[in-house]
């Protein structure tokens, strides 16, 4: 038997761009999936799906009940120029939906609890290491939201330390791209918002800053995957990255020489762009056994194909 044999799993947050293909995965490895949201735009699981507020502890109690592990996914997206503008909506909405189902989880004895982080917990840095989080304060483009989910962190650190609630785990992701992802246009985060710009032929595409951004973008697939390996292991906090440095331009650059045209593209230098340079140590990472299964172009591609066969216009 596997290590989710047979298990009773919730996957909070399992309507999204990482819980879909997390619950696929745990299905296909024996699990017994269940799946909490607020919405569920794609309905595709077979599974229990149950639609509820799960910034109120009363409905965390309730899914959580008779659990034997569970996926706390829960986040809010925003653009650095959202963040900015709505800090207060985006700590009054993570905050509990970082705390309130660990909470439940505890009480109501679940086996295991991981807790999806962000990279929005670091402080600007060459590589940013998990160890060095508590050493500085979050980056000022994601002030409040990445306090939110430092506490989200710390009540596994304390639940861990009073509890003995040892099969817990965390992970930081980077930036995560794929199918599922939200591409609406008041919404969208840099790829999802290029790929329907480009899938639509826009001319011109405008990026925001000049280009010059490092990231780490990590396939849907890969994160989920990388998830269910931390759970397994009990590790945590770990960076959750494909561990390969890509500026902005270089994804406009691919988009642009698989999109079959040309358009032309703007760099804004007016609008806000976020950090310079997001690159996550990927040693702790590595020691587990994870590595990235597609090139960037090629989890792009499947980004773009998926989304022109999922949308009218």
């Amino acid at each position: 038997m596997g290590f989710w044999t047979n298990k009773k799993v919730l996957v909070a947050g399992g309507t999204g761009l990482i819980g879909i293909p997390l619950v696929k995965m745990l299905e296909a490895l024996g699990a017994r999936v269940n799946v909490a949201a607020v919405s569920d735009p794609y309905q595709v699981h077979t599974c229990e799906v149950e639609l509820t507020d799960l910034t109120n502890y009363d409905n965390c109690l309730k899914v959580t009940r008779g659990m034997d592990y569970v996926f706390n996914l829960m986040c809010i997206k925003g653009s650095p120029k959202a963040m900015r503008e709505h800090p207060a909506r985006y700590f009054d909405a993570l905050i509990p939906l970082s705390t309130c189902l660990g909470r439940a989880s505890l009480e109501n004895k679940v086996g295991g609890y991981l807790f999806t982080s962000s990279v929005g917990v670091y402080q600007p840095a060459e590589i940013l290491v998990e160890d060095d989080v508590w050493k500085t304060m979050p980056s000022k483009n994601d002030w409040h939201a990445g306090w939110a989910k430092r506490m989200g962190e710390l009540q596994v650190e304390a639940y861990r330390l009073e509890h003995n609630w040892k099969n817990t785990a965390i992970v930081r992701p980077s930036n995560v791209y794929g199918p599922y992802d939200d591409f609406r246009e008041e919404s969208a985060l840099f790829i999802a918002s290029k790929i329907r710009q480009f899938a639509r032929r826009e001319n011109p595409i405008v990026v925001w800053g000049d280009g010059s951004q490092i990231r780490d973008f990590i396939y849907s697939e890969d994160a989920a995957r990388g998830i269910i390996l931390a759970a397994e292991k009990g590790a945590g906090p770990v960076n959750l990255c494909s561990g390969k440095p890509t500026t902005i331009r270089e994804v406009v650059e691919i988009l642009t020489k698989d999109s079959g045209y040309k358009p032309k593209v703007i760099f804004d230098t007016t609008k806000p762009a976020g950090d310079h340079k997001r690159l996550l140590d990927v040693s702790r990472l590595k020691a587990l056994g994870f590595e990235t299964s597609l090139s960037l172009e090629d989890g792009l591609l499947k980004t773009m194909e998926w989304y022109t066969s999922h949308t009218k216009s």
